[in-house]
């Protein structure tokens, strides 16, 4: 082997350390960030503390888009104000569960979902409410 092979075959060494170690460190972050982050918040609705877990959030999104999301729109004929996760902070969303105030809590439309799944979105719209993103982020105390 002469030195320019020697070279070259020291090059594709760094390139497959390089590669792996780069894979390795985006899938141990990608793992980290959807197992391993926690939050807690106080649910006035049930009083209780609620731990959120990233399949809390997960599942609170999916119940808001199929529940609330289908009243809810740009546009829509039932004059249901439009929503999305950042249109109220987070005390503004916890006080909409906790009174249940809307028109939808008062015509029934609460009714079809548990007191579980209620909470779910709750978590969801806690963590991605108006005041969890920007320069006046109140940051929720991590777990772990």
């Amino acid at each position: 082997m002469n030195v320019t092979e020697k070279q070259e075959a020291v090059r594709m060494k760094r390139a497959a350390v390089i590669l792996i170690s780069g894979f390795l460190l985006f899938s141990g972050l990608s793992h980290a960030e959807a197992a391993g982050t926690t939050a807690k918040r106080f649910d006035k609705a049930t009083k209780t503390c609620r731990i959120i877990t990233y399949q809390d959030i997960r599942d609170g999104y999916k119940l808001f888009e199929n529940s609330c999301k289908s009243c809810h729109y740009r546009g829509n004929k039932k004059h249901a104000r439009f929503l999305y996760s950042e249109s109220k902070v987070r005390k503004g969303w916890d006080r909409v569960f906790s009174s249940r105030y809307t028109r939808c809590a008062k015509n029934g439309s609460w009714n079809k979902l548990t007191t579980e799944q209620l909470a779910v979105i709750n978590d969801y719209l806690f963590e991605s409410a108006a005041d969890t993103v920007g320069p006046y982020a109140k940051p929720v105390g991590k777990l772990g």
